[in-house]
């Protein structure tokens, strides 16, 4: 236990951890009210895939200018600006919904705002962590801990957000994930960061984004895992954009069916990431990082033709474990690979893959589904996660 959880001896990375635990769960509670509200208006998988690509589209445009942002001025201040607009951002779409004074267009509007901020927030975000932790031994740990928080948000923000829905709904689970930014805010502003200093030579954006995608042609290492997590962001990890569809059609179920089916996934990347916090030294990473796409692969192929409930959550736990690693040890192995002055940069680069790819494979899923269910949808994708997996494996 000492082991897996070393990286909160530094009092820096537990108030980020804490402030960020508690936003992640409004966090997680506004997405699944947002696909739930669009899917009830619309009942359109494809409509499902636009609310993801308004979201996530922008931020793909904005992530290279982003990480130069990160790398030029103090990311602890970028993480104060942006944290704030998120939270504005909820207030807005709570606001909207509490006054039963909207439609699609709205809250697709707002989607890319939230999409905006994201652009700048995850470059300046995640190199972050490197700043909270002074054992830089514990820099994996804190990482594996930080994803590890993502996903018990996963898993505690959709079944809250499932039964607040029914009892009470979006509104108020908009406006408690606004409230849930006050979490995040305070610890930022309690951590103690060192003075910043900021580069001696500031060059020009063009210039900086040249210099990052140079280091990454030379850095090959760095590049085919930044090629994997694109051809899964585009083929693959999209399978979350139709669970509303699965939730209410093919379980015949309401809006806490899809909040209990979103976190028992959650519950799998939760295993996920406590495997992965557990990891020992000189463990090989790339090698965990295949055999997780191999799992998510099998856990979509057999969720995909399952029509009872309880079954099906016992494969939904699989694709919770499978979707989480691929996505972390990438990250990992971009971060302990990367230069230090390069790694706002090269996790510019990393989040433009991410979400530049996930919002068009939403729509290719949406669109998919429309034409051939979303169930075989959803067995091509765990069919595509093994072919990846089989492929990456040669290099």
């Amino acid at each position: 236990m000492n082991s897996t959880f070393r990286a909160f001896r530094n009092r820096n990375y537990a108030l980020f951890f804490t402030g960020q635990s508690i936003s992640q769960i409004g966090t997680w509670m506004q997405r699944t009210a947002v696909s739930w509200v669009i899917y009830s208006l619309t009942h359109s998988a494809f409509m499902l895939g636009l609310a993801v690509f308004a979201q996530q589209f922008p931020s793909f445009l904005l992530s290279l200018p982003g990480g130069v942002v990160a790398d030029r001025y103090s990311r602890y201040k970028i993480l104060l600006v942006t944290q704030t607009a998120s939270m504005i951002q909820a207030i807005l779409l709570a606001v909207l919904i509490l006054t039963n004074h909207y439609v699609i267009w709205e809250i697709l509007t707002l989607s890319v705002v939230l999409g905006i901020i994201n652009a700048f927030d995850v470059p300046a975000r995640q190199p972050m962590v490197h700043e909270l932790v002074k054992d830089k031994e514990d820099i994996s740990n804190a990482l594996a801990l930080n994803s590890g928080m993502v996903n018990i948000a996963r898993l505690v923000g959709p079944a809250l957000s499932g039964i607040v829905l029914q009892a009470f709904g979006a509104g108020i689970c908009f406006s408690i994930n606004a409230f849930s930014f006050v979490a995040v805010i305070v610890s930022l502003l309690m951590i103690k960061f060192p003075a910043f200093n900021p580069p001696a030579v500031k060059k020009k954006v063009m210039h900086e984004l040249a210099e990052g995608f140079q280091y990454l042609k030379e850095t090959p290492s760095i590049g085919i895992i930044i090629l994997l997590l694109i051809c899964m962001s585009l083929l693959v990890f999209p399978y979350d954009t139709v669970l509303p569809v699965f939730a209410k059609v093919v379980f015949k179920g309401n809006a806490a069916t899809y909040g209990y089916i979103s976190s028992v996934m959650g519950l799998g990347a939760v295993l996920g990431s406590l495997f992965l916090a557990s990891l020992k030294k000189g463990a090989n990473l790339k090698f965990v990082l295949l055999l997780s796409i191999v799992v998510l692969g099998a856990g979509l192929i057999l969720f995909s033709h399952i029509s009872n409930l309880p079954v099906a959550m016992v494969f939904a736990v699989l694709i919770g474990f499978g979707s989480l690693t691929p996505m972390t040890l990438s990250i990992t192995l971009v971060q302990l690979e990367s230069a230090p002055n390069m790694r706002g940069r090269v996790m510019s680069y990393v989040a433009m893959g991410f979400f530049g790819m996930l919002p068009l494979g939403s729509l290719l899923i949406g669109s998919i589904s429309q034409k051939i269910t979303v169930q075989n949808a959803m067995l091509a994708q765990g069919i595509v996660a093994l072919i990846i997996a089989i492929i990456f494996s040669k290099f």
